[in-house]
């Protein structure tokens, strides 16, 4: 019923937007953004952004060559003080050091999550490596199978096939999470920012409100905003984004420019963001100035439209590491290009609205296609507080949100099925 529901909704509000052939709905890159103007069915993107006390290597973190420390060095040195400056709004807590897995709980922690893009399993996907680990087993909540792809690593299951678990864990309050919470009502609750939100209350925020044992962002900025989008003033966690746990050293090839796409049409899994047109016009005026184009295609992009030019094979934060300069639709991925070592333009269309930490990582907004050349050109990076802000804690992430699901669940709360 809750699968059939949600379908229902998620294609009258697919019938009911006005889909401009000249692709003036945006796009964003692969392992990147999130679709804009999410309605309750969409939210997309990898990866997240980052915080406040936090834009400091993780203690325990993995070694990296000597572009990683550099660009850790830029992310941790140049913030001072700021990094630990009291917060306006709800406290965000910075997070502790993530224990190495051989001293994570013995118990096996079962998980099922839900996200308002349903089908989206690119949210779950960067935190199984580290699950394994840890010994947390993760089932993402699926209306149904139709539109999961064969060999996904990603557990999926209905609700009616749900295994037992020890937590449920929604990134939003969209209609999907909040039916799920509504089926398994008997289970501990978690609130997860894995795709950024508007920070403006959900529909459905107060109904999962009071049964929210912890709330988590990948960074202050995101928690802030996570926070107001659930209309809570209570701490939230602030743990890193598990795509900045290996993020790859920095080598941009002379002339390239990454161009980071969104959604152009919605879809069932989620809604669309306007600028395709303005960031096409764009990548078609830098193309001509001489530079070379690489796309960072968003999964649920249509990618005829970007035909033209070379597609990255890499997920866009890796692919981010060849380019000189980035140049998108801002989303959840720009603060994680960013803490690469990439600056990044934003293509800001009229009808876009975006939380202003993702504009304040940007070197420069554009509305006219005219600007793109001058603005990649002149890119840069942000300034140390604004990075750290938008950022978080760098290596180790994945962990410490896995750990920090373990300690939401009360010790002998045992196995309830909701």
């Amino acid at each position: 019923m809750i699968g059939k529901s949600m379908r229902q909704r998620a294609g009258a509000r697919a019938q009911g937007k006005a889909e401009n052939p000249a692709g003036n709905h945006s796009g964003n890159a692969a392992g990147n953004h999130p679709a804009n103007r999410s309605g309750n069915e969409a939210e997309r993107a990898l990866a997240h952004g980052p915080g406040g006390a936090a834009a400091v290597p993780a203690p325990g973190a993995r070694a990296a060559g000597a572009g990683a420390f550099r660009r850790r060095a830029v992310l941790g040195g140049l913030l001072g003080g700021a990094a630990t400056a009291a917060l306006a709004g709800p406290a965000v807590a910075a997070p502790p050091a993530a224990p190495p897995a051989s001293r994570a709980h013995g118990r096996r922690l079962r998980v099922l999550v839900a996200t308002n893009e349903p089908w989206g399993t690119y949210h779950v996907s960067p935190l199984l490596e580290e699950a394994a680990r840890r010994r947390v087993d993760l089932v993402q909540l699926v209306p149904d199978h139709t539109q999961i792809e064969a060999g996904d690593p990603v557990p999926v299951a209905t609700p009616g096939e749900a295994p037992d678990a020890d937590l449920l864990v929604v990134t939003g309050a969209g209609d999907w999470p909040a039916d799920c919470a509504t089926r398994f009502r008997r289970l501990p609750l978690a609130a997860s920012a894995l795709a950024y939100q508007q920070p403006s209350e959900a529909e459905r925020a107060h109904e999962l409100r009071p049964r929210i044992r912890l709330f988590t962002a990948s960074s202050a900025a995101e928690g802030r905003a996570f926070a107001r989008y659930f209309g809570t003033g209570r701490r939230i966690e602030v743990v890193g984004s598990p795509q900045t746990d290996d993020l790859p050293p920095r080598r941009p090839e002379p002339g390239l420019v990454l161009v980071l796409t969104s959604v152009t049409y919605p879809d069932a899994t989620g809604d669309a963001a306007p600028g395709t047109r303005l960031l096409l016009d764009s990548a078609a005026r830098l193309a001509a100035a001489g530079r070379r184009i690489l796309v960072g295609i968003h999964p649920r992009e249509d990618r005829s439209l970007w035909d033209a030019y070379e597609i990255s094979a890499d997920p866009s934060v890796t692919a981010s590491a060849r380019a000189e300069a980035a140049i998108g639709i801002p989303g959840t991925v720009f603060p994680l290009v960013t803490a690469v070592g990439t600056p990044v333009v934003g293509c800001t269309d009229p009808e876009l609205t975006v939380p202003d930490y993702l504009l304040a990582v940007c070197s420069a907004t554009i509305g006219d296609p005219a600007a793109a050349v001058p603005a990649v050109a002149a890119a840069h990076l942000p300034d140390a507080a604004t990075l750290a802000d938008a950022v978080g804690p760098v290596g180790g992430s994945a962990a410490r949100l896995l750990d920090a699901w373990r300690a939401c669940v009360l010790p002998g709360h045992g196995r309830l099925r909701g």
